[in-house]
C-alpha cells in the first residue's frame, strides 16, 4: 500500500483503531524516505469529541508525529450538532450518519490536501469493511461496494489523495487488545448518534455469527473483496461513472456530489 517517498496522513480520530494505526505506521515508516503526518477532524459533537481530540494530541506528541486538527466548522460553516438541529427542525429523515459520513470524508480530503499529503491512511478494520458492505448492499449502492476493493482506492484518480486501509484485515477486538497492551489512549465515550442507523444492528448480527462460527468474518471479507473487484471491472464501475460535481468540482457519481447535496438540504452556503 505504501510507495517510496509517500507523504502519508493518518486520519486520527483518537479512538483505539486510529491510535493503533498511527503507532504501527510510525514503526513501519522509520528509516524510510517517506513522511508521516496525522490529521484529526472535529465534527463538533458536544460531550464526545473533546476526549478523543485529547487522545489524538497525546499520541501524536508521544510519537513525535505532526498533527493538524480541523473541524466541520472550518470547512462547512457548521458543526454536526448544528446540522442535526437543522435536520430536526426541517423534519428530515436522513440519519445522522448519512449526514456526517460525506462531510467527514470531504473534510479528511481537504485537510490532507492542506498538508500536502498524497496518501490518506484510515483505520477501517475488518468489522468496519463488512458493516459498510452490508449497508451498501441493503441500500442498493452498488458503486460504493466497488470502492471496497483496496486496489481501486489505492490507484483511482477519483480521489484527491490515494486511500489506503492498512488495518482492513484485522478484527476490531484485536485492535482494541493491541491498543490496551501498548498502553495507547482509549476513548471511554461513544458517539451519541451511533445507534440511529442500521450499522449497529449489522455489527451485532456479525458478532453473533462470529461467536457461533469463528472465522466467518474473515472468509466473508475475502468474498466482499472479490465482489468489489468484479464490480470495479463492470459497466457500473465507479471509475467509469465518475464525473465532476457542478457545484464544487469534486469527483462524484452524479451531477451534484453527496456533500453539496447534504449542504443544500441544510441550506448552508
Amino acid at each position: 500500500m505504501l510507495r517510496y517517498g509517500d507523504k502519508v496522513a493518518v486520519a486520527l480520530s483518537g479512538g483505539k483503531d486510529s491510535t493503533s494505526l498511527l503507532y504501527i505506521m510510525k514503526k513501519i515508516m522509520e528509516g524510510h524516505r517517506s513522511e508521516l503526518l496525522a490529521l484529526t477532524i472535529d465534527e463538533g459533537i458536544e460531550g464526545y469529541r473533546s476526549e478523543s481530540i485529547e487522545n489524538a494530541v497525546k499520541i501524536a506528541k508521544d510519537l513525535t508525529v505532526p498533527l493538524s486538527v480541523k473541524s466541520y466548522k472550518d470547512f462547512f460553516g457548521l458543526s454536526l450538532d448544528e446540522a442535526m438541529h437543522v435536520k430536526s427542525e426541517k423534519g428530515l429523515k436522513a440519519t445522522s450518519c448519512a449526514v456526517c459520513g460525506p462531510l467527514r470524508r470531504r473534510a479528511i480530503d481537504r485537510a490532507a490536501e492542506e498538508l500536502g499529503a498524497n496518501v490518506v491512511a484510515t483505520a477501517h478494520n475488518l468489522d468496519d469493511i463488512l458493516q459498510t458492505f452490508y449497508i451498501n448492499l441493503y441500500s442498493g449502492d452498488i458503486q460504493r461496494i466497488a470502492w471496497l476493493d483496496p486496489e481501486f482506492s489505492s490507484n483511482s484518480d477519483n480521489f484527491a489523495s490515494r486511500r489506503i486501509k492498512p488495518a482492513m484485515e484485522i478484527y476490531e477486538q484485536e485492535l482494541a487488545f493491541f491498543a490496551y497492551l501498548n498502553n495507547l489512549p482509549l476513548q471511554s465515550e461513544s458517539c451519541p448518534y451511533m445507534n440511529e442507523g442500521i450499522r449497529t444492528e449489522i455489527r451485532m448480527n456479525l458478532n453473533d455469527l462470529e461467536r457461533k462460527h469463528p472465522g466467518i468474518k474473515y472468509s466473508t471479507l475475502k468474498t466482499v473483496i472479490s465482489i468489489a473487484k468484479v464490480l470495479g471491472k463492470s459497466e457500473i464501475s465507479p471509475g467509469k461513472a465518475a464525473m465532476r460535481c457542478v457545484k464544487c468540482g469534486a469527483m462524484s457519481s452524479g451531477p451534484i456530489c453527496s456533500v453539496c447535496g447534504t449542504l443544500d438540504i441544510l441550506r448552508v452556503e
